[in-house]
């Protein structure tokens, strides 16, 4: 099979990308995360990671891809099993094939990842490609590599399969007809007014602008119990979420500005590269606020969670500007 792998900063994005180039439709993952509006924020205390409450930057799992289908059409399937040998064969059939094929996947199984980074996340999306010859394991395209990787059968079950919050349940994808181009000047208006209304619009305190508050209260709220190391393990966690899992807060904003000028470059538009460079300020605030907070939970400095909170109330003002403008400027 002619494959072609490409390392990008996000797993979803990454393997949308590249899925979709792979079927002739060339498209940046940038592209792909900002035409399925997949930027947000959310503040999610009933949700828990490793015990501690969610923090996510971008849209739920799926959102890319599912979003991705919306905005150009595109036709694919997605299939889920109840038992897992029956997703290995059928993953088996459909690269027999000569399909690539999507997976969901956990972290924490996937034996070639580092072990600092194998941990209990069952929301990571790799390629699949083909099977070794010799050794009978999976060639996988996971967008966090620089080269593709390989899996042995085992391994790869036990994370398509894991247990636990947003578990897989052996989630395959893959297209089942060629994409096609949309009308840009269509399909990327349509884009940014979705990420503003998911920033700006939605009810619920916990999501966009609004959960970047929510976040700063409850912070705040730590200095008041007396446990400084359950503080530590809270914000931790946030810095966790925006850093290391999925590329987070500013590198998100990062992904999302380089989508705002490919979009000025289709459209003729100059003002959304002046958009651009704001939210590039913006990620490079949230990576401030996750600096400012590691030096705290290391005891580098003193722990300050006021401090902190207030930083979240800055960047929340800084991102209701950013999305009014962004909703004017669509």
């Amino acid at each position: 099979m002619d494959f072609q792998h490409s390392q990008a900063s996000h797993c979803e994005s990454g393997v949308m990308s590249t899925m979709l180039s792979h079927h002739g439709l060339p498209i940046s993952e940038a592209m792909a995360f900002g035409l399925s509006s997949a930027l947000s924020f959310a503040y999610l205390p009933i949700v828990k990671i490793n015990g501690l409450p969610l923090v996510a930057y971008r849209m739920p799992p799926k959102f890319i891809i599912k979003g991705l289908q919306k905005r150009l059409g595109l036709k694919m399937r997605f299939e889920t099993f109840r038992r897992p040998a029956d997703g290995s064969r059928r993953l088996d059939e459909l690269l027999a094939a000569g399909h690539i094929v999507g997976l969901q996947t956990s972290v924490f199984w996937l034996p070639y990842m580092p072990e600092d980074l194998r941990f209990h996340f069952n929301a990571h999306n790799v390629l699949a490609y083909g099977r070794d010859t010799t050794s009978g394991d999976y060639l996988l395209s996971d967008p966090v590599f620089d080269t593709p990787v390989s899996c042995a059968a085992g391994p790869l079950e036990s994370a398509r399969f894991a247990k636990g919050a947003l578990a897989p349940k052996g989630l395959l994808y893959y297209p089942t007809e060629k994409p096609m181009p949309p009308d840009w000047s269509k399909a990327i208006p349509q884009a940014l007014k979705k990420t503003t209304r998911i920033m700006l619009d939605t009810p619920l305190p916990i999501i966009g602008v609004r959960g970047i508050r929510r976040l700063a209260g409850a912070i705040e709220r730590l200095a008041g119990q007396n446990d400084p190391a359950a503080a530590k393990m809270f914000i931790g966690q946030v810095v966790r979420m925006q850093e290391e899992i999925g590329t987070g807060g500013g590198g998100f904003r990062f992904i999302y500005a380089s989508f705002l000028q490919e979009a000025a470059d289709l459209l003729a538009q100059p003002r959304l590269n002046e958009l651009a460079e704001a939210l590039i300020e913006i990620g490079d605030e949230w990576r401030e606020f996750a600096l400012a907070a590691a030096r705290m939970i290391r005891d580098r400095e003193a722990l300050a969670p006021a401090s902190l909170a207030d930083k979240l109330r800055q960047l929340a003002e800084r991102e209701q500007a950013f999305f009014r403008d962004l909703r004017r400027a669509a």
